[in-house]
């Protein structure tokens, strides 16, 4: 009868560390989620505050640039056409090395979320 109570507390022993290591590995998870969830947030957040500077800072630079190139070609048309001009140049160069910050972005991230 005693190999069947020892067996018994043996069993129970294993499942109270099975359950323990459950718990354990589940709050890591949950740990790791958010994690991942406040770094993300983090990393849009920082986005969108300095992406929308750095835009005004365009519209401002694109403005200004416009008034100066009016008062010196004497021709405000002109002067849009040009900074339009130079402006999608800068979007098509952009386009160009899109699959360049793909691959950064995807090694930043890797890096975070792979720890």
């Amino acid at each position: 009868m005693s190999i069947i109570k020892s067996l018994n507390q043996t069993s129970e022993k294993a499942i109270d560390v099975g359950e323990q290591y459950y718990r354990k590995t589940q709050e890591y998870y949950k740990l790791k989620v958010f994690q991942q969830l406040t770094l993300t947030m983090s990393v849009f957040c920082k986005s969108a505050i300095i992406g929308g500077l750095f835009f005004l800072a365009i519209i401002f630079f694109a403005v200004s640039g416009t008034i100066v190139l009016t008062e010196a070609l004497g021709s405000a048309a002109l002067a849009c056409l040009i900074i339009a001009s130079s402006l999608i140049i800068l979007s098509i160069i952009a386009y160009i090395l899109r699959s360049k910050i793909d691959s950064i972005v995807i090694r930043k991230m890797g890096k975070n979320f792979f720890d």
